[in-house]
C-alpha cells in the first residue's frame, strides 16, 4: 500500500482508477495497486515507482504547468530495475545487475558512462548532482560541482561521467546521501563524512563555508549513525537507539527543534528523545520519522500544499503525528518513507501471521566483505575456480572490503578470533593464497597515503596477521609492500595506525612484533652469507622502521611485550661474519672482500638506529666496529697523529696532568688513548689506559674543587653550588674513557645517562640517588588526608629555591601534590644543575665523537662506563686457559683455592692487578681473557706473581706449596702499582 499526502497530483497517480483512491483525514490518500509499488521516489520535477521491475514515471506540476503529467512506463529494453531515485531534473535507475541508468528530463534513459564493469548497490541524487555505491565501496559522482558538491577538488568543472572520490577509498561505506547541492557518507562504524554546499550550516562542521572534498563531521563521532538524509538544505541522521540529529536550515521549522533557526551543529530532536525511531528522511523544506513502537509518522516544517499531512497551516517546529487511519497501523507496517520537495510518501506492506510489528525500511545493500563462510568455499572449491578468482580480485583489490571485513556486530572493532581462523583456512589452499597474494599486492600499490577516516587503517591490523601465516617468499614480498605503506603514511594518520595497534589483543601485537622482525632476520641472515645488494639493505631499513613503531608502541601504551621479543639474534651471525673478514684482510687485501666489508659496516650503520634490535653485548661490538672504522679512516688522512696522540702524565699529579694536557686542545679525540706513566718502561697496549680511568676516577672524587658530591646512596651527583668550568672536563674523560672502550669508577645514577639521551629522570631516579628524600615524597602522594598534607606545611619550595613563581607562598595540598613532586625530582635534576649538565655533556660528546652510543638504553650506557655490577666469579675460573700447564696441575688447584678464599676486596684487587681496572665487562668476564701460566725458575719462592695487564696474562712462579702462594698472590695485589712489563 502507498499513502501519499501534499501538492494536488493526478489522482492516485495513475497506479488504480481514480475511484479506487481511498481518501482519509488532512488530505491524506492511499492506493493499492494490483501490482505492488516495490519502491519509489519523488524529486522537484518527477514520482517514480517500480513494480515487478518495471518503472513508470510521472511529471509533477510546476509553476510553468498547473497540471501533471501522465504515468508513463520507461522504455528499459532487459534492465530490471530495484532502485530509484528523483532528484531536481530526472532521476536515477538502479538495475538488479548492479547497473546505472540516467533519465533526463525527458525520460530518456541511457547507461551511465564510466561505470561499465562495476556493480552498484546503492545510488542517490541531488539536484544537480548524483552518487553511485559500488559493491567494492567505491563512491563515484557526477553532475554539476558549482559547490564541490562531487567532492573531487574545488576547481573541478563537474562531469556527466561517473568519477571516482578516491579520498573515501578504503572506508567501508554503509549509505550514502546527496541532497541539494551537499553530499553525505556513513561508514559501517557510524563515521559521517559530509561536503558540497554549506551555506545554511547543512555539513554539520560548525560554520557556513563549502567543502569540495569529504570532511568528517567530528561532532557526530560515537553517535553510532546508522542512517542519513539530505533534504534541500537540511539534513537528518538517526543514531543507532533512535536518537535523530538535525542541521542546516531552519528557517521553515524542518529541523524540529521548536525554533526557526539554522543549526550549524548536529543538534539532537529534544521532542523525540526516547523515542524508538526507525526512519528519518529529510525533503525540501520537510521532515518526516517513523516510530516503531507506536507505528506512528512524524512530520515537521513547512506545511504549505498539506505536505506535512497533519492538517496545520502553520509551519512545525517540532514533531507532530501525520493523521494516518488507525486502520494502517494495525494492518500494514512501514517499509519506506519519502519526503521530495512538496510531497509526502509512505510505502507499506501489510504485516502476515505472526510477523513482526517492526518497521522493515529497505534493506541498503553494503559493499562485500570477507567472511568465513567465503574461504569456506574457496578453500572447498565449491565454485568453479574463475568464479573464485572473481570474488578474491573482488575482495582483496579492495582496501574498503577489507576494512570492513570480520567486524564485529556492533561494527565498531574487529572480531580477532574469527578473522585468524579465517586465515588459518585461508592458508590451507595454496592455489587460492597465490591468486591472494597477487591481488593483495596490486592493491598495496594503490593505497592512499593519506585517507580520510580511521576505518581506512584497518588493513593494516588485518593484513599483517595474514601474511604472517604465508609462505616465506610470499610473505616476504607482501610484507615489504606494507612495510613501504605504513611508511608512506602522512604522520598524523600514522599516529592514529600506532593508536589502533596499542590497542590490540597480545597475541595479534606480539604476530605483528614477529612478521617484522622475521623479516629483518631473514635480511640480516642473508646479508650475513653474503647475499647483498642495496634492495635488500632499504628493505632492512623499512623493517625495522615498523618494529621501531611498534615498539614505541609498546612502550608508550606499557604493553606487556619483553623487549627480547625485538632482539634480532642474527645480528650476532653478521658480526661473526664481519670479524672474520676484517680477521682475513689483515692477512690478504681482495677487492671484493673489501667491498664486503664495506656492506657490512654500512648494515651496522642502519642497525645502530634501532637500539631495540640488538642485546647489549652485540650493540658494544658494534660500536667497537663503528669506532674502529672511524679510527681507520681518521687515521688515513694523519698517518702520525696516531703515533704522537699520547698522554704521559705522572702517578702523583695525575688528575692535574691530565687537565693540562686536556686544556692545550692538541689532543685528538678520534685516535685511541696511549699512556704513558712517567719513570715506568710499561707500553701501552690497554692495560696502562685502563689503569689510568681507574686512578683517574679516584683522583675526581677526591678532586678538592668539589666538582661531584657523594649521596646517602653512595651514588655521585653534581655539585649544584660549583659553577665551574670543571664540569666539561668532567664530560671529556667520562666520554675519552666510552670511546676507548674503559671504565670510569664513579657511580653516577641512572638518571644521569637518561639525561644524555634526552629521557627524563623520574621519582623512582631520586629514588636511586637520595632514598630517604625520595621516601618522603612518595609517602607525600600516597597519603589520603587532607589535613596530614595540610599540616605538612610544604609549599613550593626545595632548598630555599622556588620551583614556580611565588612559590613560598603556595602551600602543597592534596590538589596540587603531584606537580609539586614532578617541579621537585626536575629541580633536583635539571633546573638545579642545569649549567654543570650542560658542560659536562658538551664534553662528553667532545671525548666520544663518535655518535652512536646513543643507540643503547640508559641501563645499558651505565653499565658501558661504570662495568657491570655483578661479579660471577666462578665465571672467571670457567675461562681460563693455561699455558706450560693444566687445570689439573697442583700448583693451579691451588691458585683457585686461594683466590676463592680472597675477600670480596681483594678479588677486586686482583682484577686492578690482571686488567688495571676491577670493572667486569659488558657480558660478563667470558668476554675478557685470563691465560695462566706457569714458569718454572730457580728462584720461585723468591718471586712474586706477575701480571701482562694487556693481555690478561698472570704469570705464576712454581711454588712449592699453597702457603707461599697465598702470601705472595696478596702481597702483589696489594703493593705493586708500577709496571715493568709490556
Amino acid at each position: 500500500m502507498l499513502c501519499f499526502w501534499g501538492a494536488q497530483v493526478r489522482e492516485g497517480f495513475e497506479l488504480v482508477k481514480p475511484d479506487q483512491v481511498k481518501h482519509g483525514k488532512c488530505g491524506i490518500r492511499s492506493v493499492c495497486p494490483k501490482t505492488a509499488v516495490q519502491d519509489m521516489s519523488a524529486g522537484r520535477s518527477f514520482a517514480g515507482f517500480i513494480r515487478d521491475g518495471k518503472v513508470s514515471v510521472l511529471r509533477l506540476r510546476s509553476k510553468d504547468s498547473d497540471h501533471d503529467g501522465k504515468l508513463k512506463e520507461l522504455q528499459l529494453k532487459n534492465n530490471k530495475i530495484r532502485l530509484i531515485v528523483c532528484g531536481g531534473d530526472g532521476a536515477v535507475l538502479l538495475s538488479y545487475g548492479g547497473n546505472v541508468l540516467i533519465m533526463d528530463k525527458s525520460t530518456v534513459c541511457r547507461p551511465l558512462i564510466g561505470l561499465e564493469n562495476r556493480q552498484v548497490i546503492q545510488i542517490a541524487c541531488g539536484d544537480h548532482h548524483s552518487m553511485a555505491l559500488t559493491n567494492d565501496g567505491q563512491v563515484f559522482v557526477w553532475g554539476e560541482n558549482s559547490h564541490g558538491q562531487l567532492g573531487l577538488r574545488k576547481d573541478h568543472p563537474g562531469s556527466p561521467s561517473a568519477q571516482h572520490v578516491q579520498s573515501l577509498s578504503g572506508i567501508p561505506l554503509a549509505q550514502i546521501s546527496a541532497g541539494g547541492d551537499h553530499s553525505f557518507v556513513l561508514s559501517l562504524s557510524g563515521v559521517v563524512f559530509g561536503w558540497g554546499r554549506n551555506s545554511a550550516g547543512q555539513l554539520g562542521l560548525g560554520d557556513t563555508t563549502d567543502r569540495h572534498v569529504p570532511t568528517m563531521v567530528n561532532s557526530l563521532n560515537r553517535k553510532k549513525t546508522v542512517s542519513i538524509s539530505c533534504g534541500g538544505e537540511h539534513t537528518a541522521t538517526l543514531s543507532k537507539g533512535g536518537t535523530v540529529f538535525t542541521f542546516g536550515s531552519g528557517g521553515s521549522g524542518q529541523l524540529g527543534h521548536k525554533l526557526f533557526r539554522d543549526e550549524h551543529h548536529p543538534r539532537v530532536v529534544a521532542e523525540l528523545w526516547g523515542s524508538e525511531v526507525s526512519q528519518v528522511t529529510c525533503g525540501r523544506y520537510h521532515t518526516l520519522v517513523s516510530i516503531t513502537s507506536s507505528k506512528l509518522i512524524y512530520s515537521f516544517g513547512c506545511w504549505i500544499q498539506g505536505k506535512l499531512g497533519n492538517g496545520k497551516r502553520i509551519k512545525k517546529s517540532v514533531p507532530y503525528p501525520v493523521d494516518l487511519s488507525t486502520k494502517y497501523n494495525h494492518e500494514y507496517t512501514i517499509k519506506k518513507l519519502v519526503a521530495g520537495e512538496n510531497h509526502s510518501f509512505a510505502l507499506f506492506f501489510k504485516e502476515l501471521g505472526n510477523e513482526s510489528a517492526k518497521s522493515k525500511p529497505i534493506p541498503r545493500r553494503g559493499v562485500v566483505t570477507l567472511n568465513e563462510s567465503m574461504i569456506d568455499r574457496w578453500v572447498s572449491e565449491r565454485d568453479s575456480w574463475l568464479a573464485i578468482k572473481r570474488e578474491i580480485t573482488k575482495v582483496f583489490s579492495s582496501a574498503a572490503c577489507l576494512n570492513g571485513s570480520f567486524l564485529k556486530a556492533s561494527h565498531d572493532e574487529q572480531d580477532f578470533e574469527l578473522a585468524e581462523k579465517a586465515f588459518s583456512k585461508l592458508s590451507g589452499n595454496e592455489k587460492v593464497i597465490s591468486k591472494v597474494v597477487t591481488v593483495v599486492e596490486q592493491m598495496l600499490r594503490s593505497l592512499n597515503p593519506n585517507p580520510v577516516g580511521e576505518e581506512s587503517l584497518r588493513l593494516y591490523i588485518l593484513l599483517p596477521e595474514l601474511i604472517r601465516r604465508l609462505q616465506k617468499q610470499q610473505r616476504t614480498e607482501l610484507t615489504e609492500a606494507l612495510a613501504s605503506k605504513i611508511l608512506q603514511l602522512d604522520p598524523a594518520i600514522q599516529r592514529v595506525l600506532e593508536k589502533y595497534w596499542s590497542k590490540l589483543p597480545d597475541d595479534w601485537l606480539k604476530s605483528l612484533v614477529k612478521l617484522f622482525r622475521k623479516a629483518s632476520a631473514e635480511l640480516i641472515g642473508q646479508i650475513s652469507r653474503g647475499e647483498i645488494n642495496q634492495e635488500d639493505i632499504q628493505h632492512l631499513e623499512k623493517f625495522l622502521k615498523i618494529l621501531q613503531i611498534i615498539y614505541q608502541v609498546c612502550c608508550s601504551a606499557n604493553r606487556d611485550i619483553p623487549n627480547r621479543d625485538f632482539i634480532i639474534h642474527e645480528i650476532n651471525d653478521l658480526l661473526d661474519t664481519l670479524q672474520a673478514t676484517l680477521e682475513y684482510l689483515e692477512e690478504c687485501i681482495d677487492v671484493c672482500d673489501i667491498v664486503l666489508k664495506m656492506h657490512y659496516i654500512r648494515t651496522i650503520k642502519i642497525l645502530f638506529k634501532f637500539p631495540f634490535a640488538a642485546d647489549t653485548a652485540s650493540k658494544w661490538r658494534m660500536f667497537h666496529y663503528l669506532r674502529d672504522e672511524r679510527i681507520q679512516r681518521v687515521s688515513d688522512l694523519f698517518i702520525l697523529m696516531d703515533s704522537t696522540n699520547m698522554l704521559r702524565i705522572n702517578r702523583e699529579s695525575l688528575l692535574t696532568d691530565t687537565l693540562e694536557y686536556l686544556r692545550q686542545n692538541i689532543y685528538s679525540f678520534s685516535h685511541r688513548l696511549k699512556v704513558a706513566f712517567i719513570g715506568e718502561n710499561g707500553r701501552d697496549m690497554r692495560g696502562l689506559s685502563a689503569e689510568f680511568f681507574s686512578l683517574l676516577s679516584q683522583s675526581l672524587l677526591k678532586w678538592e674543587k668539589k666538582v661531584l658530591e657523594v649521596h646517602e646512596s653512595s651514588l655521585v651527583w653534581f655539585n649544584p653550588d660549583n659553577m665551574q668550568d670543571d664540569f666539561y672536563y668532567l664530560g671529556v674523560i667520562c666520554g675519552m674513557a666510552l670511546y676507548n672502550c674503559h671504565y670510569i669508577n664513579i657511580d653516577f645514577p641512572l638518571a644521569l645517562f637518561k639525561k644524555l639521551l634526552q629521557q627524563s629522570p623520574t621519582l623512582n631516579d631520586l629514588e636511586e640517588l637520595s632514598p630517604v628524600e625520595a621516601r618522603s615524597l612518595k609517602s607525600l602522594l600516597e597519603e589520603d588526608e587532607d589535613e596530614v598534607v595540610d599540616t605538612l606545611f610544604l609549599d613550593f619550595t626545595v632548598r630555599g629555591q622556588e620551583l614556580i613563581p611565588n612559590g613560598n607562598q603556595i602551600p602543597v595540598t592534596k590538589v596540587n601534590r603531584q606537580k609539586y613532586v614532578d617541579l621537585y625530582v626536575d629541580f633536583v635534576f635539571n633546573k638545579s644543575v642545569k649549567s654543570q649538565f650542560e658542560h659536562f655533556s658538551e664534553g662528553f660528546f667532545k671525548g666520544c665523537p663518535l655518535d652512536v652510543w646513543s643507540m643503547f638504553h640508559p641501563e645499558e650506557l651505565q653499565e658501558l662506563l661504570h662495568g657491570s655490577p655483578k661479579y660471577e666469579w666462578k665465571e672467571l675460573q670457567q675461562c681460563a686457559s693455561y699455558e706450560k700447564c693444566s687445570a689439573s696441575d697442583e700448583l693451579i688447584k691451588n691458585f683457585w683455592t686461594v683466590f676463592f678464599e680472597l675477600s670480596e676486596e681483594n678479588k677486586r684487587k686482583f682484577l686492578i692487578f690482571l686488567y688495571g681496572t676491577d670493572r667486569v665487562p659488558v657480558g660478563g668476564f667470558s668476554k675478557r681473557s685470563l691465560k695462566i701460566e706457569l714458569r718454572d725458575c730457580p728462584d720461585a719462592e723468591d718471586r712474586l706473581p706477575e701480571a701482562q695487564t694487556c693481555f690478561g696474562r698472570l704469570i705464576l712462579p712454581k711454588y712449592s706449596d699453597i702457603n707461599t702462594l697465598r702470601d705472595k698472590l696478596i702481597h702483589a695485589i696489594s703493593f705493586c702499582k708500577v709496571f715493568g712489563r709490556e
